[in-house]
């Protein structure tokens, strides 16, 4: 069996407000973009009721790529709010992932 390491960089929560973010969506594809949403729902729901994390991929301004291991508190069209009170614009988010 094949290991996979990831290997974009791992960011704080707390630097998050720190960053800059695009105005352009970072998917392309509508039913990426219809996952994504599905998603960040999901997650929202897992935070929320059960304290459970989740790893967002982003992507600034600058076209770099980050992560970070957080609790999703709330999700609307335009942005996620992650538990530090900090948020990420939802045409940031290239994925979600579940553990």
């Amino acid at each position: 069996m094949e290991s996979y390491v990831n290997t974009i960089p791992m960011v704080e929560k707390e630097l998050i407000p720190s960053l800059r973010f695009g105005q352009e969506d970072v998917l392309t594809d509508p039913e990426a973009r219809k996952k994504r949403m599905w998603d960040l729902n999901r997650a929202t729901a897992l935070g929320n009721v059960y304290r459970g994390k989740v790893e967002i991929t982003f992507q600034t301004a600058d076209g770099v790529q980050r992560r970070v291991d957080t609790t999703v508190w709330a999700v609307d069209d335009r942005f996620m709010t992650l538990k530090a009170g900090c948020s990420i614009p939802v045409t940031s988010i290239v994925g979600i992932e579940f553990f």
